[in-house]
């Protein structure tokens, strides 16, 4: 059994499924392959409608997200706010969770920037405020950044970002289950429990 989770820390639902799908994974006893992407590159590529939608929201659909978006921050425990700086450039994010994912570290990493990025408000295109999140996730800031700039992890998102578009996806999160099975989105995540179980 598989399960797949390709994910952006610039977005918030994404906050609410990164922590909601741990605990699901861990009853149906199955390891999270963690997929970083870049989400502006997918954005680009199949789903520009995102842009005009920032640009002229919908004023009663953009008030009601905001109350959803709280409900669900409340159903998790998570404190969610609307930093200064958005949208962000995850790309220093991004590669460093791919850094974080090869020591092993990828949840309290990813863990760190969401917090910083929705709970502190903090701007995390800034390579102080990624320094600061790898220090207190046990790496050493100044070669952290170092490493977040090799070819290869740069390589290695790219090639993320553009499998998720070659298998259907469009945006962050994205879960796909024993391999084809895809789901969007942290109110699909009772679907995700489901497909486990079926597996």
């Amino acid at each position: 059994m598989k399960l797949e989770f390709f994910f952006d820390c610039s977005s918030p639902w994404t906050y609410l499924a990164f922590e909601g799908v741990q605990p699901i994974a861990e009853r149906h006893d199955v390891a999270i392959d963690w997929r970083p992407i870049l989400v502006g590159g997918v954005f680009n590529a199949v789903n520009p409608e995102v842009y005009e939608a920032r640009a002229h929201p919908n004023p009663r659909r953009f008030a009601y997200m905001h109350k959803d978006l709280m409900d669900w921050a409340r159903h998790y425990g998570l404190q969610i706010g609307f930093p200064p700086v958005f949208p962000v450039n995850s790309v220093k994010a991004m590669r460093g969770a791919l850094v974080a994912l090869d020591a092993g570290r990828l949840v309290p990493y990813a863990r760190a920037v969401f917090r910083r990025y929705w709970g502190d408000l903090a701007d995390i295109s800034q390579p102080e405020v990624i320094a600061g999140i790898a220090q207190a996730t046990g790496f050493d800031p100044a070669d952290f950044l170092q490493r977040i700039e090799d070819p290869q992890i740069r390589a290695r998102l790219r090639r993320n970002t553009d499998e998720l578009i070659e298998r259907g996806g469009f945006g962050t999160p994205t879960l796909f289950v024993d391999g084809d099975d895809m789901y969007f989105g942290n109110d699909r995540l009772v679907l995700v429990e489901q497909a486990l179980a079926r597996a």
